[in-house]
């Protein structure tokens, strides 16, 4: 699961935010079975992976072990009470998910984590994209410290009642003829924009779109491959930013800063038409939008070709007091059909070979986006997409360099020249 940020708070047995007390540390009894016999195993993630119902089989499958999921809303939340749980000893899950922009950092502490090959897990390789597997790896022949998610497919989710009332296309296929390319992308919000519907804007913010452009261009993005900052000389990052600025000046951008609560509300309230739509955002979009726009909202290609924005790996960290059995689960969790039922679920698109070929994902369809076909949406080219350089701070980086950088452009508080020049050296800041 991407992203970068994936919202949602998860309820299964009993969920708990990482950042409560609570969760601060396990119970020392959690590392002996209860006096009923079961194991307690703690999965930890940051919003929806989809895995509920999967959670459910699970328990029901095993009786003697019960599972509790727990989620924050933000990865930018979630990622220091990782760090700190790993630090103090204490407090991690027993399979906590570790996401692209993160993973990088995280390898750099092998010792933190179980290597997955002494428990069997080399059998485990066929199950996954090559690329995938290999960068759930410490180096080419180093310990294995987590198991593929999802790969980050890309689209764009938009509203059909929005459009019609600013008589654009509705159809999908028609919808994405409309942007071949970013030129013809703003276009068509500024023949949305024109129409005056009500809403703030085209789209919810410029971050979305930046981020979408950078997974497309190229193999790197911040850093190049022996991990230096290379924000201020990759033309892919300087190209993104000066379309996020098009958006800007021609005035298509909501300018809802994402992941805000007003972002939130707005999916709901119909403050923009259009985000980018990683597959993981599926489940992201419905529960903010609520069951009253079930069917108003819809999946059209996304400009510029596909992207590939997001991903996870499952990893157990080497407190856990149930290593052998918090593998099997994770196991269980990133087989080829947890990863269908994971994306039935939620939307997080399979990084197994298996689970892209199986006609019953390729048949999916989902109702709340007026039955989009979205198996075939993002599992179509899903086995070519390849992985991008990301450095190990690549995370903060965006989030916390170029993203504020933006929303200033966007809120008329910075030039955009001033912008990137604080873009810049606040990328130097967080890649320390």
């Amino acid at each position: 699961m991407s992203q970068t940020k994936r919202f949602l708070a998860v309820t299964v047995a009993a969920v708990t935010a990482l950042g409560m007390v609570g969760a601060c540390s396990k119970n020392a009894d959690d590392a002996k079975p209860a006096a009923d016999g079961q194991v307690k195993l703690v999965v930890d993630t940051f919003g929806d992976f989809g895995y509920k119902a999967l959670v459910a089989q699970y328990q029901q499958e095993h009786p003697n072990v019960k599972v509790e999921l727990r989620s924050v809303q933000k990865l930018d939340d979630y990622k220091p009470k990782l760090t700190q749980y790993l630090a103090a000893g204490t407090g991690a899950g027993d399979v906590v998910a570790l996401e692209e922009g993160i993973l990088n950092e995280f390898k750099t502490q092998p010792q933190n984590f179980v290597n997955l090959l002494d428990q069997g897990a080399a059998d485990l390789q066929p199950n996954f994209l090559p690329w995938k597997w290999d960068l759930g790896r410490v180096g080419a022949d180093g310990p294995l410290i987590g198991l593929g998610t999802d790969v980050g497919g890309l689209a764009v989710c938009y509203r059909k009642d929005l459009f019609a009332k600013a008589g654009l296309p509705t159809d999908r296929d028609a919808v994405s003829k409309l942007w071949p390319g970013w030129d013809e992308f703003i276009a068509t919000g500024k023949r949305f924009t024109a129409a005056k519907t009500g809403a703030k804007g085209f789209v919810d913010s410029v971050t979305t779109s930046f981020s979408a452009m950078l997974s497309q261009a190229g193999d790197t993005n911040f850093y190049d491959r022996d991990n230096k900052l290379i924000a201020d000389s990759n033309p892919v990052v300087r190209q993104s930013w000066e379309t996020s600025m098009k958006m800007v000046s021609e005035g298509v951008s909501a300018k809802v800063p994402t992941w805000s609560k007003d972002w939130e509300a707005g999916f709901k309230n119909g403050s923009f038409a259009v985000t980018m739509c990683p597959s993981w955002m599926l489940g992201i979009i419905k529960t903010n939008s609520g069951p009253a726009n079930a069917g108003k909202w819809d999946v059209a290609s996304v400009p510029g070709g596909g992207g590939n924005w997001g991903g996870s790996w499952l990893a157990v960290p080497t407190q856990s007091k149930h290593p052998k059995e918090a593998y099997e689960l994770a196991k269980f969790l990133t087989s080829p059909e947890g990863q269908v039922a994971a994306f039935k679920e939620a939307g997080p698109l399979p990084s197994s070979p298996k689970a892209l070929d199986d006609p019953a994902f390729l048949a999916l369809t989902n109702d709340y986006f007026s039955n989009a076909p979205v198996g075939k949406i993002f599992g179509t080219g899903a086995k070519s997409l390849k992985p991008i350089v990301l450095g190990p701070k690549h995370q903060a980086v965006k989030e916390r360099a170029f993203e504020p950088a933006l929303q200033a452009v966007e809120q008329g508080k910075l030039t955009p020249d001033k912008a990137w020049q604080q873009a810049l050296k606040s990328a130097v800041k967080e890649a320390k």
